[in-house]
């Protein structure tokens, strides 16, 4: 396999340190944040966009994802994510605010971009059963809610007009 985008190099510390850096600002007897979903990158932001990449190829029968698609679904994820930082690094282009970003993985599925899709819709929507309590009887930390302000992508229009119809129902 050939080695890696060096495009990618430096965008490996924005995909990583937003998470180290929000577990370690937990305070103690907080229970970590747990995994909301696989396939996913989340970055903080004043305004949220969502995006939708066919990161993986379509798995096997059974699997919903398969090899790792560099061309098509690795660098339209490092566009968006360089985007995202050109913007945030410029204070002339949105004074006061900063762009954040939930990006999903298709898997070059539409069933399953759709299922991903309305992860964002379950975003705005408080948790189920309240509050919960971890087991040492504290309350869990809660991210605070996303201001999903538009979505990117999908790859395919069959994808993006799916997942365009099932979202304009909670614009």
């Amino acid at each position: 396999s050939p080695p890696p985008s060096p495009a990618m190099s430096p965008l490996l510390p924005t995909l990583v340190m937003p998470t180290v850096t929000l577990l370690s600002l937990l305070p103690p007897g907080r229970c970590p944040p747990a995994p909301t979903q696989p396939h996913a990158i989340r970055l903080e932001g004043d305004l949220t966009l969502g995006g939708l990449f066919p990161v993986h190829a379509r798995g096997p029968a059974g699997v919903p994802c398969g090899p790792v698609k560099k061309e098509k679904g690795i660098h339209r994820l490092e566009a968006m994510l360089y985007a995202l930082d050109r913007v945030n690094g410029d204070p002339r282009v949105l004074p006061n605010l900063t762009l954040g970003a939930r990006i999903l993985d298709t898997c070059s599925r539409d069933t399953y971009a759709l299922e991903q899709a309305l992860s964002f819709v379950r975003s705005l929507l408080p948790p189920e059963g309240g509050e919960g309590r971890c087991p040492d009887g504290s309350v869990p930390y809660r991210p605070p809610p996303e201001r999903l302000v538009g979505v990117i992508g999908a790859s395919a229009s069959s994808v993006s007009i799916m997942v365009a119809n099932v979202l304009r129902l909670f614009a």
